[in-house]
């Protein structure tokens, strides 16, 4: 049982109803650090503009930000994120087998050359920030990767581990 209240979806009201509403519209699902999100109506906010944010950004894919929020959740025992992100991993027609490779090496991500030098650049950063030299970045730009885009990616990433955090401390994650 969760520690903290939230805002249940059969609950909703105002915009707490709304983004619930956009997101089984789009996603079918109310993923459940949302739900969380919303014990704090300016988190609950915050984090849908992340998502709106996001879901729109000019340069960082869907199948790229999946792969990012899979690894970086398989990383940190995320257990609800890990399932959620393998799940639309699958539907973009991903295999066991390559979701297995990527883990093992975000390099073998079944995605283009780019996308892939982005995800490998993110798990390097989250396990080993004290790595990541100047020449990490050089190579993302080299590849047409703009320092905001680098931000954006490793942002969403390391998000992630914060979402973790919060959803293990008041036992969310025991409640999907």
């Amino acid at each position: 049982m969760p520690l903290i209240q939230f805002v249940e979806p059969d609950k909703a009201q105002g915009q707490a109803k709304e983004i619930y509403d956009t997101m089984l519209k789009n996603a079918g699902v109310i993923p459940a650090p949302l739900q969380l999100a919303s014990a704090s109506p300016w988190m609950l906010n915050m984090l849908w503009q992340s998502i709106q944010y996001y879901s729109r950004h000019p340069n960082l894919g869907f199948g790229l930000l999946s792969s990012i929020r899979y690894l970086v959740a398989q990383q940190y025992d995320y257990a609800f994120c890990t399932g959620f992100n393998k799940n639309l991993l699958k539907m973009q027609g991903l295999s066991d087998e390559d979701i297995e490779q990527m883990e093992k090496d975000p390099l073998q991500a079944p995605l283009d050359d780019k996308d892939r030098a982005m995800v490998a650049f993110v798990m390097k950063a989250v396990k080993t920030p004290d790595a990541v030299e100047k020449k990490d970045v050089d190579d993302l730009h080299d590849l047409g990767w703009t320092d905001s885009d680098i931000m954006d990616a490793l942002v969403h990433g390391t998000n992630m581990i914060g979402s973790s955090i919060l959803m293990k401390t008041f036992k969310m994650d025991q409640a999907c």
